[in-house]
């Protein structure tokens, strides 16, 4: 299959995790087109169900450290988090909504040069014994009626790995017309 370089493919392409930030600041400007990315995500009869809780105090991002076993350590030395929040009482697909607004915060924030890390919270248990959920829930105060989705914590990449080639990979999975 014939790979048509551009902007948006390139960064599709090339995006990566990052887990390990610099002390380097975040660009105001940067944080705020990463934010607009999400705003602007499409949603199921353009319901919307998603809120986010920006978070850039340090002492908060060291607590939320410990919303999840194991996975989301990186916040304690992130500049900046964004926590997305889902009502089920607006839609029923709340959850491809929010996955959406995740995906277009993270394609924006690799564009601009800043790392990011999506870190699952719906589903998932914090270090205390609690669910992800109520632990976020105790320390952000979102309402009982929202369920979390995930977190995009955010920093100055202290690398990019380069991004394997996978497209042969791949093409195994695309049928044409039928399985």
């Amino acid at each position: 299959m014939e790979c048509i370089d551009n902007h948006l493919l390139y960064t599709i392409k090339t995006r990566r995790s990052i887990r390990k930030y610099t002390d380097e600041p975040l660009p105001e400007n940067a944080l705020r087109h990463i934010l607009l990315a999400g705003m602007y995500s499409p949603s199921s009869r353009n319901r919307r169900p998603w809120e986010f809780i920006l978070v850039n105090d340090p002492d908060m991002l060291k607590k939320m450290s410990g919303c999840r076993v194991g996975s989301a350590k990186m916040l304690e030395h992130a500049k900046a988090a964004i926590v997305v929040i889902g009502n089920p009482e607006v839609s029923d697909v709340w959850i491809e909504d929010c996955s959406v607004v995740m995906y277009g915060m993270h394609l924006m924030a690799d564009y601009l040069g800043v790392g990011s890390c999506w870190i699952q919270c719906r589903l998932r248990q914090a270090e205390d014994g609690s669910s992800t959920k109520e632990y976020l829930r105790h320390l952000l105060h979102f309402p009982e009626n929202f369920e979390v989705e995930a977190i995009l914590s955010l920093g100055m990449p202290e690398q990019h790995p380069q991004a394997p080639d996978i497209i042969e990979e791949l093409l195994p999975k695309l049928h044409h017309n039928k399985y």
